[in-house]
């Protein structure tokens, strides 16, 4: 693994949260929640209140907060408070990358079902069934990779 990088801009990092937010905004995800998530994960230190997080990214304060309610929903982040304190803090919850997965592949399986359910309504062999057809071998195909997939790394990929 490479060393940190303690000499990196704040450019530099924005960079990659930007590319972060990017990748995520191709699966419906508001760019402003993959700003922060992509800020979660490289910031210093790993909880960050919503003003901090806010003044990283340039977000307003109404922006963080509805994006906010997004990652929380989604599973990829935890908020938290301190003792005699009213300032809540947030960070990447640990765990959070294998349960979106794990949700995303139990979610195409439901949509498996489905497409069964519509060859076995239209006959599997039947014309109108063969974009039914299709899906349901990309399903089946998708299936068996993750039935054949070794287990998700152990360890909690070193949050702290």
């Amino acid at each position: 693994m490479a060393e940190p990088q303690s000499h990196l801009s704040h450019d530099e990092l924005l960079g990659w949260v930007e590319r972060v937010a990017m990748f995520l905004a191709a699966d419906g995800v508001p760019p402003i929640a993959g700003r922060i998530l992509g800020w979660l994960m490289i910031c210093d230190p790993p909880e960050q209140s919503a003003g901090q997080i806010g003044q990283a990214i340039g977000a307003s304060r109404a922006s963080l907060t509805t994006n906010m309610r997004v990652l929380l929903t989604m599973d990829f982040v935890s908020r938290r408070t301190r003792p005699g304190e009213r300032t809540a803090y947030y960070r990447v919850e640990e765990g959070a990358w294998e349960r979106v997965v794990r949700r995303q592949i139990s979610t195409l399986t439901a949509f498996r079902d489905i497409t069964g359910d519509g060859m076995a309504m239209l006959g599997a062999d039947s014309g109108r069934a063969a974009r039914i057809r299709e899906a349901q071998e990309i399903f089946d195909w998708m299936a068996k990779v993750f039935d054949d997939a070794p287990p998700p790394p152990s360890g909690k990929g070193g949050l702290t």
